[in-house]
């Protein structure tokens, strides 16, 4: 088995289709049929199940893609290491962002590290929280700030970065805002503007209603943070956020309220792999992130 072949493999299994595959890797599409070909008959297993139209994994080839991804990164990351020997830091490098990363200043890091390693390409990719957990542990994306629980077993390390209680955010002429605080329970009675399941702050409010038994509902479901905010100045509902989030914003007309009791916490975390080495490229850029102890984690 050979690194090509592995190439060529992911590439028709992310893309689903020869023809996109074949540009994406520079080959004409009967020599990547051919390796994907050969690469089949040395395993002794279909890898795809092929139709006029699109193409789609066996069970084998499912089993084989995170393998894959696997092999291929590291090759890259020995090829980073060598390059660091030799004082150089290039290659790739892909990340996943969610929005409101504002917190921690993560666009003026990629700025810095952009000017301090300009032979690095960034590949960055922004998804709700979950879905970058899941790439991570994939192999799709080498590492990912994100706001997920804290799960042993998840098959991820991580390194908290910042944690936040979160607050209640209404409308200025709600008959909360004028209230030095409120209850889970007292929320419940309100309509929700939430964001989509996947999204930390969803998943955070979610957990903590359900630690207390407690049911709401969702009036509203957006994706994106600014449309939520407004949609609450406004009267739609209230939303329950990190206040960091809020202010990011830059909304008027909106009041916070603290939460009595077992306030949901949010907690954005630089997510990577378990027991897997970072590049060169990683590396550097996890050096200048901002947050508790700058010192690298504890990753080899």
């Amino acid at each position: 088995m050979e690194l090509r072949q592995l190439e060529h493999f992911v590439a028709v299994a992310e893309e689903g289709h020869f023809t996109r595959a074949a540009r994406r890797c520079h080959i004409v599409q009967s020599g990547l049929s051919a390796s994907i070909r050969a690469l089949e008959r040395e395993l002794g297993a279909d890898l795809f199940a092929r139709s006029t139209r699109h193409v789609e994994l066996t069970e084998a080839g499912r089993a084989l893609l995170p393998e894959g991804r696997r092999a291929l990164a590291a090759a890259a990351a020995a090829t980073d290491a060598v390059a660091a020997v030799e004082g150089l830091v290039r290659g790739t490098l892909s990340v996943g962002i969610m929005q409101s990363l504002g917190a921690i200043g993560l666009p003026a890091v990629l700025g810095r590290f952009r000017s301090e390693h300009p032979d690095v390409e960034i590949h960055l990719r922004q998804a709700a929280s979950e879905t970058l957990a899941a790439e991570v542990r994939e192999g799709r994306l080498e590492l990912a700030f994100a706001a997920i629980p804290d799960e042993p077993g998840s098959g991820l390390a991580r390194r908290a970065l910042l944690t936040e209680k979160m607050v209640a955010a209404c409308a200025a002429r709600h008959p909360l805002a004028a209230a030095g605080s409120t209850g889970l329970k007292r929320l419940s009675r309100e309509p929700f503007v939430d964001f989509e399941v996947g999204w930390g702050t969803r998943t955070a409010v979610d957990r903590a209603f359900a630690d207390g038994g407690i049911e709401r509902r969702s009036g509203c479901v957006v994706n994106d943070v600014q449309t939520l905010i407004d949609l609450v100045a406004n009267g739609l509902g209230v939303a329950v956020l990190p206040p960091s989030v809020v202010a990011a914003s830059g909304k008027t007309g909106l009041s916070l309220v603290p939460i009595r009791g077992r306030a949901p916490s949010w907690t954005i975390s630089l997510l990577t792999t378990e027991g897997a080495g970072l590049s060169a490229a990683a590396r550097a850029l996890v050096s200048l992130v901002p947050g508790p102890g700058l010192a690298l984690p504890t990753w080899r």
